[in-house]
């Protein structure tokens, strides 16, 4: 069979501004793991600006925005799509869409009812696709994501001095990774490790971005946030390399994500793949994710994130116990995985 896969996001990304990192990741591991793991059907990658092959006999289109239109009107095959969460209408409040963005989310929500099947995260945003669109839970398939192969335990080397030096970091650091929306959690995480008196180093594009509309609700936190960092003790370092994300990820003393709401949170399974311990909060999808190899704290209480900083930072038997069962709950998500059931999905709808 031929499977056309739209692969749009990694070529323009203005499709998913929100989630350029964590979309584009899925969409190249996806892209590479069905080559690697599916021997009998063929892929035909393509894009928005090019038309649809006509030989196709499924489409999935890997990505879906509620309030932009990103499905196709009309279907001319059979169609899956990849709805990684819906986080914007589960807290619409910090989420406005404003009156054209509702209308969009009825037309997107319409052609969402006509695929032929839905691939999502976790069991947390399955819940939520069948509240906000009625759409049978039947018709819904959970596929685990997985860190890349990349984010590993590192060997002792130069490295350390090298990445230390390149981004002016203190010897002892947290690290945070991933953007500036409002369940990211980041201005309580800021005032937390400030009091906590805990070096924060951030990643993230956004972070560091100027021109933005300042204006707009979705972008008060990242307002808020650049207003807080000019503490000494917040250093932004924007977006960085996969391979020296790696690095931070190996150098931290602990990855912090205290979220407010996950459709999955890929972050947590990268760090824990690096003997990261994880501080993390029981939101949306996190406990999937993370199981019992987290530090869990209370993502609305800037007390509880501090304290939970402040255990971890200091108590290098915690450290161990967390790095140790971080790097095993990590091994049972993987992109071979990720692979076999989108595939499971795939042949099913075919009905092969």
């Amino acid at each position: 069979m031929n499977i056309g896969i739209d692969i749009s996001p990694l070529k323009s990304g203005h499709y998913l501004q929100h989630r350029v990192r964590g979309t584009g990741f899925y969409l190249q591991n996806l892209k590479e793991s069905l080559k690697g793991e599916d021997k009998n059907n063929s892929y035909i990658f393509y894009d928005r600006s090019t038309s649809i092959p006509g030989n196709i006999d499924l489409i999935h289109i890997p990505y879906f925005e509620p309030f932009f239109i990103t499905l196709p009107i009309i279907k001319k095959v059979k169609t899956i799509v990849t709805v990684h969460d819906l986080t914007p209408l589960v807290f619409s409040k910090n989420f406005p869409s404003g009156i054209k963005g509702k209308l969009k989310w009825n037309i997107q929500k319409l052609l969402l009812k006509q695929a032929d099947a839905i691939i999502t995260d976790s069991n947390s945003s399955k819940k939520d696709i069948v509240q906000y669109t009625g759409i049978s839970a039947n018709k819904i398939s959970v596929v685990y994501l997985a860190a890349g192969e990349e984010f590993k335990k590192l060997e002792i080397g130069n490295w350390k001095l090298e990445i230390g030096k390149r981004y002016g970091l203190p010897e002892k650091f947290a690290l945070c990774v991933g953007d500036v929306t409002w369940n990211k959690n980041l201005p309580r995480l800021i005032k937390a490790a400030i009091k906590a008196d805990v070096p924060l180093v951030m990643v993230g594009k956004a972070l560091v971005e100027k021109d933005f509309d300042k204006n707009n609700p979705w972008n008060q936190d990242l307002v808020e946030v650049q207003k807080l960092a000019e503490n000494k003790k917040i250093i932004r370092l924007g977006f960085v390399p996969t391979d020296d994300l790696v690095a931070l990820y190996n150098l931290a003393k602990v990855f912090i994500m205290p979220s407010l709401y996950e459709g999955f949170g890929l972050p947590i399974l990268e760090a824990m793949a690096c003997g990261c311990p994880v501080l993390t909060s029981k939101e949306g999808s996190i406990p999937e994710v993370a199981g019992n190899a987290a530090f869990y704290v209370d993502a609305y209480s800037v007390d509880s994130i501090t304290e939970g900083i402040k255990k971890v930072f200091e108590d290098k038997k915690l450290q161990e116990e967390l790095s140790e069962e971080g790097i095993k709950q990590a091994k049972k998500f993987s992109w071979k995985k990720t692979a076999e059931n989108t595939i499971s999905v795939y042949q099913q709808v075919l009905k092969l």
